[in-house]
């Protein structure tokens, strides 16, 4: 989902709701703590230079068990972000605490919900790695066929 996908969604909703991959909702009284732009510069393991931007956000709850979040404030807090310079065009990722560390998420929307959707690592040169197909991990999310190449 994107900045501009999710500001849309914001001005259709009357509540803000989140879940996670295993069908938990995010407490209602949900803090976004931060709003950024993560850039990422790397190398892939087929020597080709790589840049991957996405805006972040990171959700936090705390025992303030009155605090609801609001659509529209929501979206006042993004623009109060201007000087960021967030693209709308970029993925969002989300930030949030698992049982263990903090997870990384993209983004979904069903049925007036915002789904926290598992991110996965995968090769991005599979060319030159030298595993044949059939010996490619399939994504648990995959959204193509049955390769697991997408």
């Amino acid at each position: 989902m994107t900045l501009k996908d999710f500001k849309e969604k914001l001005s259709e909703i009357q509540q803000i709701q989140f879940m996670t991959p295993n069908g938990k909702w995010v407490a209602p009284h949900f803090h976004i703590t931060e709003i950024g732009k993560k850039t990422k510069t790397f190398l892939d393991c087929g020597n080709e230079l790589r840049n991957e931007s996405f805006v972040t956000f990171q959700l936090w709850h705390a025992n303030d068990f009155d605090h609801r979040l609001m659509p529209n404030k929501l979206l006042g807090i993004i623009e109060n972000s201007a000087a960021l310079n967030l693209d709308a065009s970029l993925s969002i990722e989300v930030e949030y605490q698992t049982d263990t560390t903090i997870g990384l998420f993209s983004l979904e929307f069903e049925t007036d919900t915002f789904m926290l959707i598992a991110k996965e690592t995968n090769c991005l040169a599979k060319d030159h790695c030298g595993i044949p197909e059939t010996q490619m991990p399939v994504s648990k999310n995959s959204c193509c066929s049955d390769s697991g190449c997408c």
